[in-house]
């Protein structure tokens, strides 16, 4: 499965870049992201995630091991980064990736994220809760990007 969006906000990329180039930030404003534990013993940026969501009654967790694998910072604020799934269990897992692209959109900026998926976690049910999730990250990183405090 792959999902994407893209997001214009009234904000410098500066700021922008500073919410979604860290996994540590997006419990401040993706839903689906629960907690965020940044991997100290780690050679290379990990963070531990807790996805949480809640279908109808029923609320499902995943605890997922993610790793920076792309930080490319251009000279015009523009940032690329990417994060994979790095589990060190020895055992096989499905494919977890996100991508964000953030780049200068007239006074503000544009943040073209992906999330890819290679498991069969997905249904029709969960892909729209997924969307409901997205939707309302995309409002949350808008009032936080656009906020003055």
């Amino acid at each position: 499965m792959e999902h994407g969006e893209t997001i214009r906000l009234d904000a410098p990329v500066e700021r922008v870049r500073g919410l979604v180039d860290d996994l540590a930030n997006y419990p401040k404003w993706m839903p689906l992201v629960h907690a965020v534990t940044r991997d100290a013993d780690a050679a290379h940026p990990v963070w531990l995630v807790e996805l949480r969501a809640r279908i109808g009654p029923f609320a499902r967790s995943k605890k997922l091991r993610m790793q920076r694998v792309v930080h490319d910072v251009a000279a015009s604020g523009a940032c690329r980064v990417v994060f994979d799934r790095n589990e060190v269990d020895g055992r096989s897992h499905s494919q977890w990736q996100l991508e964000a692209l953030v780049s200068p959109d007239g006074s503000g900026s544009r943040v073209d994220v992906t999330l890819r998926y290679s498991g069969a976690l997905f249904g029709p049910v969960v892909e729209a809760a997924l969307r409901h999730y997205v939707a309302e990250g995309r409002e949350r990183l808008a009032a936080i990007a656009t906020s003055t405090g």
